[in-house]
């Protein structure tokens, strides 16, 4: 194969990249509202955000070492970086915080995170797929 038959991938859009970060922001908050819910704890959207922010912080961060940007949509790329860095992130700052941090809620947050954060991307994937054939 010649260097001129492969192409370069475009640089996604403006409007895909902030799709994918609000998408995640999104998701990040929902999981954090039905922990709210679920456990009934004062205030909803204080309660949200003091559970969110950890989180978030840690899916900035998971954008910044992967370059999420780059591709925000990608499974591998963005999604399992987003993904781990929101859970390990938010774990973290939640423990020097003097946030709970108990291995059932860091396993509940494991799966669930995953499964919004990567799930999505894993969607979006598929039907890309089914379209282009």
């Amino acid at each position: 194969m010649s260097p001129r038959a492969v192409k370069a991938p475009e640089p996604p859009t403006m409007p895909l990249l902030l799709g994918a970060a609000a998408a995640d922001v999104v998701l990040i908050l929902v999981f954090a509202a039905v922990g709210c819910d679920a456990h009934q704890r004062g205030d909803i959207l204080t309660g949200v955000l003091q559970t969110a922010w950890p989180f978030l912080a840690g899916a900035a961060l998971g954008w910044l070492v992967a370059r999420a940007w780059l591709d925000p949509l990608s499974v591998r790329r963005a999604g399992l970086a987003v993904w781990l860095g929101s859970v390990a992130g938010g774990m973290t700052l939640r423990a020097v915080t003097g946030q709970t941090v108990v291995l059932p809620f860091v396993i509940v947050a494991l799966l669930s995170l995953g499964f919004l954060l990567v799930g999505y991307r894993l969607l979006l994937a598929g039907a890309r797929r089914r379209r282009r054939a």
